[in-house]
């Protein structure tokens, strides 16, 4: 049963502890034999916190022995990524820059967790300071892929996908400025929530770019998505049941998004359009000419905050940082606050035609991601081919970040290959019902 519980979903293993088939102490004894028996571990966990997972989990085997369990998740062992704040242990975000940075209370979303009873494993590796959706990081670790040894696994949440992909963690947490948990996710066939900005607080979350900064959970299902959006804001999970495609009208998105896409990317998207058809959804086609003048703002409107944010500690030490990150964080450098200004006034214009436009659809479909896992070596020794991977990368994930909304990421069936839904702010419940609806429809 020990090797089982490895596999199983979150929302499985908090059922068993409910039910009195699993000890708390005992699963998490568990993963802590897996992590230090797998040959990954070192590329997937930056540091693991074993006598903290212990005592909690010895705790909620006490409250699950008294019949006080504080959620469905309590006892659940879950990975953070290594820019959440954890009291008293080393929070570095993937940079030498952080190195030895160790905060002196946990992260709030952290907290939240905890008081609901979740058990941290440990902190995974993640692309330098989060400004990267490939996951290469040589400053580190790169994490491994599941589905192809010699490639990247997506990021910047990087170790958090391969920590749930390899049997390593229940559930993952990451965050998402551009793509960061859905990426990884598709990539390592998981589910993978970008939460609405502000939804989730931050504090205690070492920041990239704080107006496009998101935390979200990557799981095994969209179950475990809902279970884990309540445990990080303290809230009630949305209620899934009866979640149905029928009548439901999905829009897939022509602009922008479906351009040059590789061949199993394409293959994926359409098998799971089919499914979803299949299963009652009615599927239409739309431009949106607004995607491309928003996706045109992108590099003044996340470099140049970045860059704001860690000019000083960059520029303090640059031989620090792997030159492609270095590189990426200094093109913040070009722009000026007028234009910065005006790009967000004129973002926040296009938000308003897209929202219009999309109003009579339950949600937009895309493909996750328009490439499969690039070669990490090659990606190391050709500037070039990683520039533009990195850029193809984030490309669709982007359009959530840049529109503002929710999103969330479905594995298709095609290993590697994800596709995305998304929908309006602070609409999570909802995109989580269509989202389990749909995870029916393509399993």
């Amino acid at each position: 049963m020990r090797r089982q519980w490895l596999t199983m979903s979150a929302g499985a293993l908090g059922r068993g502890i409910a039910a009195g088939q699993i000890d708390p102490l005992e699963l998490t004894g568990a993963y802590l034999d897996a992590i230090a028996a797998h040959p990954m571990t070192p590329r997937i966990y930056a540091r693991v916190t074993a006598e903290r997972a212990l005592a909690e989990a010895e705790a909620a085997r006490r409250r699950a022995g008294s019949g006080h369990r504080l959620s469905p998740l309590d006892g659940v062992p879950i990975s953070w990524k290594d820019l959440f704040d954890t009291a008293g242990i080393a929070t570095e975000a993937g940079s030498a820059l952080l190195q030895g940075r160790v905060p002196e209370a946990d992260a709030e979303v952290l907290r939240n967790a905890t008081a609901a009873g979740a058990v941290c494993l440990g902190k995974t590796h993640m692309s330098e300071l989060a400004f990267s959706g490939l996951g290469l990081n040589p400053v580190t670790q790169t994490p491994p892929c599941l589905n192809d040894a010699d490639a990247v696994p997506g990021g910047s949440s990087s170790g958090a996908a391969a920590s749930v992909a390899f049997g390593l963690a229940s559930c993952g947490i990451g965050s998402d400025t551009g793509g960061s948990v859905r990426i990884p996710a598709a990539w390592n066939d998981l589910v993978g929530l970008k939460t609405t900005a502000g939804r989730l607080s931050l504090k205690g979350v070492v920041p990239l770019a704080e107006s496009f900064d998101t935390v979200g959970p990557l799981c095994r299902t969209v179950e475990d998505a809902a279970l884990m959006l309540a445990m990080l804001e303290g809230g009630r999970a949305a209620d899934l049941r009866g979640a149905s495609l029928t009548g439901v009208r999905l829009m897939v998105l022509d602009t922008i998004a479906m351009d040059g896409l590789r061949g199993a990317p394409r293959a994926g998207f359409r098998s799971a359009v089919e499914r979803l058809q299949a299963a009652g959804a009615t599927v239409a086609h739309r431009e949106i000419p607004e995607v491309e003048q928003a996706m045109e703002l992108a590099g003044v409107l996340f470099t140049t905050e970045a860059y704001a944010t860690w000019k000083d500690v960059i520029e303090a030490a640059p031989e620090k940082m792997f030159p492609a990150i270095l590189e990426r964080f200094r093109a913040g450098r070009d722009y000026g606050g007028v234009a910065f200004v005006s790009a967000w006034q004129k973002l926040r214009r296009l938000r308003r035609v897209w929202a219009d436009k999309t109003a009579g659809f339950d949600a937009i479909i895309i493909p996750t991601a328009a490439n499969l896992p690039p070669d990490a070596k090659r990606l190391m020794a050709d500037t070039e081919y990683y520039v533009t991977e990195n850029l193809l990368t984030l490309r669709n994930t982007r359009i959530g970040n840049l529109m503002g909304g929710a999103a969330l990421s479905l594995p298709t069936g095609l290993p590697s290959t994800g596709i995305m839904f998304l929908t309006p702010p602070h609409s999570e419940e909802r995109l989580l019902r269509l989202g389990a609806a749909a995870e029916a429809a393509l399993a």
